[in-house]
């Protein structure tokens, strides 16, 4: 594979994943879930909150690092993917039951009554049509076939916002006053199961799919080779998404729904890293395989300083207008989300270069040194929580979040500057010509 043929492969995956999810996912974040925190309030929405994060963690259970391993198998062997398609979606129904059987188990640990059992019941399904969503667009992913992977990922949340977006405001919608977290919740259930059945479609008719294959052995093959993915994404799941439970559980449902708050503008601009990473697994397991370190060099410098910037410059501002922000989402009240925000805000920079090297680091299947890494992440981030939660709150718990994402970006930097011996170069700022030719590189993929 030539270096244009990559870059064009990267910068049109960049183009489609960016344009569809910076169109959609702001308005989602910002416009629909501060919307339904704004009617619903704090306590509700922190319980809300705290209830998603314990379905969140545990959702590895439904894939077990299926997806990223399947991204990085189809783009490297794509001639696999009929035969894989059927025999994976079998091991997602049987991942199903022990997921619900987990989650359902910790409930009852954590002391879970009627109400807490109820939404848990409901997320649990949600999580469950997203985790297949994901599979589904990791079959793209792997192709290469980055439109429609763009509209996959932002289909749930356009139906989303048309379904909440009635019920708030719309003539014939429910009034604010009388809207409940549930109807939140029965809206993202209807749009993912929706969006499912199409993604399921489409790539099914793509791969000829007729049936849905349980086999023990190729279960046991993908398992034993899915499963350092598993335990990466369940770590790092767990030290990005623990901290409203530590909250609730140390200072209750209103300092949970104050880190909420305060977490989704980071939670909106964090996907600006996360959708860079979509095409850069693919092409990066693509370089590597071809072995081509100047275009492992050429792709780095496209997104290092970009990242860098934008994380920077968004801390920056966060830092400076806290307050004004908080106070825009949420009328009167900025003050009390504002502390909080200006320490959160900084883990944009430490998560932005996590996206770009924690995913060098699987496309080169460096998963043991990954999951060390993002084991004593979590150690920190717990460690960190139980500390100053007591002292300071919801502020404690950001500068807890805070540091276990800064821990791990500068180990996952030096990890992958040290493997594969990264040259100053592929850490320089991209020059005018560089975009020059990317620009130029870009228009001839989309005439094309």
């Amino acid at each position: 594979m030539g270096q244009e043929p990559v870059q064009k492969k990267l910068l049109s995956g960049l183009f489609w994943v960016l344009l569809a999810n910076l169109l959609v996912k702001p308005l989602w974040i910002l416009g629909i879930e501060v919307g339904v925190q704004n009617a619903v309030g704090n306590e509700a929405y922190g319980f809300y909150f705290a209830v998603f994060n314990v379905a969140y963690i545990l959702n590895i259970l439904l894939d077990l690092g299926i997806t990223n391993f399947n991204t990085r198998n189809i783009a490297q062997h794509p001639q696999l993917i009929g035969k894989h398609l059927s025999g994976i979606l079998g091991i997602k129904v049987v991942l199903l039951g022990v997921y619900l059987l987990a989650t359902f188990t910790v409930g009852g640990l954590l002391g879970y009554g009627s109400a807490e059992f109820r939404l848990l019941a409901l997320l649990t399904l949600c999580q469950a049509l997203n985790s297949l969503i994901l599979y589904l667009r990791s079959n793209f992913e792997g192709l290469l076939l980055f439109r429609w992977d763009s509209l996959f990922s932002v289909l749930d949340r356009v139906l989303m916002i048309v379904i909440c977006g009635c019920l708030l405001w719309g003539p014939t919608g429910i009034r604010q006053s009388q809207f409940r977290i549930e109807h939140f919740v029965y809206a993202q259930l209807a749009a993912y199961g929706l969006t499912a059945l199409l993604a399921l479609a489409v790539i099914g008719r793509r791969t000829g799919l007729r049936r849905v294959r349980f086999d023990r052995r190729f279960l046991l093959v993908v398992l034993k080779q899915s499963l350092p993915f598993a335990l990466l994404v369940l770590l790092m799941a767990s030290y990005n998404r623990l901290d409203p439970i530590l909250l609730r559980r140390l200072a209750g449902d209103g300092a949970a729904g104050v880190y909420a708050g305060a977490f989704r503008l980071l939670d909106a601009l964090t996907m600006v890293g996360y959708l860079v990473s979509v095409p850069l697994l693919p092409v990066f397991a693509r370089v590597l395989k071809d072995g081509s370190k100047s275009q492992l060099e050429d792709c780095l410098r496209l997104v290092f300083w970009p990242m860098v910037l934008f994380g920077g410059g968004c801390a920056v501002a966060g830092l400076l207008w806290a307050e004004p922000l908080m106070g825009w989402l949420y009328p009167g009240r900025g003050a009390d989300y504002a502390p909080v925000f200006r320490v959160l805000i900084f883990g944009l920079l430490p998560i932005g270069l996590t996206y770009i090297f924690g995913t060098l680091l699987t496309a080169g299947g460096r998963l043991r040194q990954l999951n060390l890494f993002a084991a004593t992440a979590l150690v920190l981030n717990v460690g960190v929580n139980l500390v100053l939660i007591p002292r300071l709150g919801a502020v404690g718990s950001a500068w807890a979040s805070l540091t276990a994402q800064g821990f791990m970006a500068v180990a996952q930097l030096v990890l992958a500057a040290r493997l594969y011996r990264l040259p100053a170069a592929a850490f320089r700022p991209p020059l005018p010509k560089d975009i020059v030719r990317a620009a130029r590189l870009m228009l001839h993929e989309e005439q094309k």
